[in-house]
């Protein structure tokens, strides 16, 4: 009987400190081959000291580390040929044209891609002979995901790949993570697209305080809500809580800065009582506004924090 590979990533008990901040809390972790994974919370939630740790590049204080079947204290070397890494950050030479920079990373590996098919993928072709000082930031984002790429990893890394991308630029990336798995790849991805995270991923962890507090496909866990929908109201005076979560259909109510939220199970059941209350109450809507609840609903609800932490 032929063994099952094991999960591309595993850890367990995961802690890092720093100094007196403890980044990562004893987070477990496990990523199926072929799978695309989400890692989401805020700025300082600990996903990417997590993924740095996973990455190899920081050493856990504690816990057990396995990437692909084997451990960084085995064999480091081979693995990292295994990996491709887009990091929130790269700095590349600037001096170097856009070819060289990829040419240079191909070269890092016994085997890869054809340098110039990862150009023509992430649409930098065109930008081949540039010196990477001179790219906006959407473009060195991208040449940073093609140096990922260039290697032809198992398993890639990509922490805020489409930060500053154009919509069309993202669509592209989207693409070229489709490609990968559909090549049997496996993807570790953070975002704080909320969008990204339910088109892309299999799976997502949210983090919080260096933990996983929920844990599961993108429609499991907006399921978990009890809501289909959302309302986000303002109003002059503020309606008293107690008042809002009487409202029907209501499952759940916190603060979204200075808007009230609330979780409903329809809008059309739980609009027209609110309306009716404001009218009530002698106040004035000053905002309302309504959508489809969202991974980023739940992470507010769970936490009290906006996912994208300003």
């Amino acid at each position: 009987m032929v063994s099952s590979p094991p999960p591309a990533v595993r850890c367990r008990g995961l802690v890092k400190r720093f100094d007196d901040v403890v980044a990562v809390a004893g987070l477990d972790l496990e990523i199926a081959r072929g799978e695309c994974f989400g890692l989401l919370g805020p700025n300082g939630a600990g996903k990417t000291t997590t993924i740095e740790i996973l990455e190899g590049l920081t050493e856990p204080d504690e816990g057990e580390v396995e990437v692909l079947g084997t451990k960084w204290q085995g064999d480091g070397r081979g693995l990292r040929e295994r990996l491709g890494v887009s990091l929130q950050e790269t700095q590349l030479n600037e001096k170097l044209t856009v070819a060289e920079t990829v040419r240079l990373f191909r070269s890092f590996y016994r085997e890869g891609r054809d340098p110039e098919q990862v150009l023509a993928a992430l649409a930098l072709d065109e930008k081949r002979n540039a010196r990477v000082g001179k790219l906006s930031g959407g473009q060195k984002q991208r040449l940073a995901v093609a140096c990922a790429l260039v290697g032809d990893p198992e398993l890639l890394f990509l922490d805020e790949p489409t930060t500053g991308l154009d919509p069309q630029s993202r669509l592209q990336l989207w693409q070229q993570v489709t490609a990968f798995r559909e090549h049997g790849g496996t993807v570790l991805l953070t975002t704080h697209y909320m969008d990204e995270a339910e088109r892309l991923c299999d799976r997502v962890a949210i983090v919080d305080h260096g933990k996983v507090i929920a844990l599961g496909t993108p429609a499991e866990l907006i399921r978990s809500l009890h809501a289909a929908d959302v309302i986000e109201l303002l109003s002059e005076p503020t309606l008293a809580e107690e008042e809002l979560r009487r409202l029907p259909g209501v499952s759940d109510i916190h603060k979204r800065g200075p808007n009230w939220a609330l979780a409903v199970h329809s809008v059309t059941e739980s609009v027209p009582p609110l309306l009716a209350a404001v009218e009530k109450a002698g106040a004035r809507l000053t905002h309302l506004s309504t959508h489809r609840a969202t991974l980023e609903d739940l992470f507010v609800s769970l936490t009290g924090r906006e996912l994208r932490d300003a």
